[in-house]
């Protein structure tokens, strides 16, 4: 099992594809001009409305829709942290030393939020889910900062290590690791990646959590309401942390400044792992070289093909997510056809982990499997689906197949559905269903060209095409390049593109930039 990670910075923002044996099972995309309200982000909120038939507040921390905040999500030591944001906020706390802090009270879990909160009052808020929908952030109090191996959780004094570090002596090493590297009153949670590390690699992961948490202290005396105080790091640096226990044979990354952040990430982490990372300089778009874009078309959409020729019809309501299987044109492989229903169920209960995980699909997942009767077979698909899951991170629960022959599923909703239409606006028509007559094709190329030449200053232009038309452009004797060259005195660049329709065509800058081709 091996893993790749394809990182395309553009224009808008980051695209992240990570790849388990060459095949695209998780998907991400950040806009890095805009607020994004990431899961693990910390904002100084301000409550702007007291529920108490929800016992619950809205909190307003910068999004168009107030963030949400239940009662239940304030923790037990709520009292606490709103006593030491007043002391930081007022200038009595410069840093986040618990040594001499005492807490207050715990909370009780049948209070009401109207007894800690009030109306207008700040607060420093950690989101819990990001916005989906019509629905603003989900908002918690119980602050935890995640880092490589640890995670770290402030007016806690006690260490707790993951479950899925199994071996007994393993488990009591790190707690006692933990218990002498901790300060007072901040509590850690061990992550399955530090199995087996050194105490030098701990204890720096320890330390950075511990700046993290006094770069609050120092952030928040100057921080304004609905400001972010503490942010998660790059998405791609979020990913890495959380895989980079997995078997990563390759970390390509197509701009050089990103590249070079990285390869100093990797380093401080383990310099053995700087040699999976590799810059992509080719002029081909990052994703096409890779099979990305092909495999992101064929798995969005409502069908999704499985092997052996099944299929998956995925719909989506507010309520839940439906998966019906089908099996096609698979060919049968037996005789029995209970032996060729649960072979093609085997198949798409792979499938389906991957679009759950891809898709990033959360709440309630009904799935239509095709019919089994025997026990044995079904107890084998439900096997099959559970270890197809086991690498998602996302929290989940697999309920046995119904006496109706259906599986459900609950996965853990953090973040909006990654959604993507695969079905495209016909470029050369766009969508009128009616195209220029393909004789004029050239005489709008040229009239085109005439304007930008004559009348505009472009030093340099390039046309991209589709790769017919850019044939015919570019061959013969003399081609319709020669003679635009002859005419203008310039170079025309001419690129061919199998994106493009075959009578569509854009034209760029010297900068890339496209070029509005409407002639006043």
């Amino acid at each position: 099992m091996t893993y790749e990670m394809i990182i395309d910075v553009g224009r808008e923002g980051e695209r992240i594809a990570l790849l388990k044996d060459k095949k695209l099972v998780e998907l991400h995309q950040e806009n890095t001009s805009s607020k994004k309200f990431l899961v693990g982000e910390l904002y100084l909120g301000t409550v702007k409305k007291i529920m108490p038939g929800l016992n619950a507040a809205f909190v307003d921390i910068g999004h168009e829709k107030d963030a949400f905040l239940h009662y239940h999500d304030l923790g037990p030591y709520i009292k606490s942290w709103l006593k030491i944001t007043n002391e930081t906020m007022n200038g009595q706390r410069t840093d986040g030393d618990l040594s001499q802090f005492v807490l207050e009270p715990e909370t009780v879990k049948t209070g009401k939020i109207n007894q800690i909160l009030k109306r207008n009052q700040q607060i420093l808020v950690q989101i819990a889910k990001e916005p989906i929908s019509s629905k603003g952030p989900r908002l918690t109090t119980e602050i935890s900062i995640a880092g490589r191996y640890f995670i770290l959780v402030p007016f806690y004094d006690t260490v707790n290590v993951s479950k899925k570090v199994s071996t007994f002596d393993e488990r009591k090493r790190l707690k006692n690791l933990g218990n002498s590297l901790k300060t007072p009153k901040l509590g850690l949670i061990c992550r399955t990646a530090a199995e087996e590390k050194g105490g030098q690699d701990l204890h720096q992961d320890i330390l950075e959590l511990q700046n993290k948490w006094n770069d609050i202290f120092l952030k928040l005396p100057a921080a304004s309401p609905r400001d972010r105080v503490l942010g998660e790091s790059q998405k791609s640096f979020t990913i890495l942390r959380d895989l980079l226990s997995y078997d990563f044979s390759n970390i390509t990354i197509n701009q050089k400044l990103l590249f070079e952040d990285m390869k100093s990430h990797l380093s401080s982490i383990d310099k053995k792992l700087v040699k999976v990372l590799k810059y992509y300089s080719g002029k081909e778009d990052i994703f096409s070289t890779y099979g990305i874009d092909k495999q992101i078309k064929s798995s969005f959409g409502k069908t999704v093909s499985c092997a052996g020729g099944a299929y998956l019809i995925i719909e989506h309501t507010e309520a839940l997510h439906s998966i019906d299987v089908n099996s096609g044109s698979k060919h049968a492989k037996s005789a029995n056809q209970e032996e060729n229903a649960l072979a093609t169920n085997l198949d798409a209960a792979r499938e389906i982990a991957r679009q759950l995980r891809l898709r990033d699909m959360g709440g309630i997942v009904v799935i239509d499997f095709i019919d089994l009767r025997t026990p044995s077979f079904k107890r084998q698909l439900f096997n099959t689906l559970r270890d197809a899951m086991e690498d998602d991170k996302a929290k989940h629960t697999i309920l046995p197949m119904s006496k109706f022959g259906l599986i459900q599923i609950t996965r853990q909703r953090v973040r909006p559905e990654m959604s993507i239409k695969t079905a495209e606006q016909c470029p050369t028509c766009a969508g009128t269903g009616s195209i220029v007559s393909s004789v004029m094709i050239i005489d709008n190329i040229e009239n085109h060209l005439n304007h930008l030449m004559t009348t505009a200053t472009y030093k340099k232009i390039t046309i991209v095409t589709n790769p017919y038309l850019a044939a015919y452009l570019t061959q013969g004797l003399p081609s319709m390049r020669t003679k635009w060259y002859l005419k203008y005195k310039k170079w025309i660049n001419i690129k061919s593109d199998i994106k493009y329709g075959m009578l569509a065509y854009s034209f760029f800058d010297i900068n890339n930039e496209p070029i509005d081709m409407e002639i006043p």
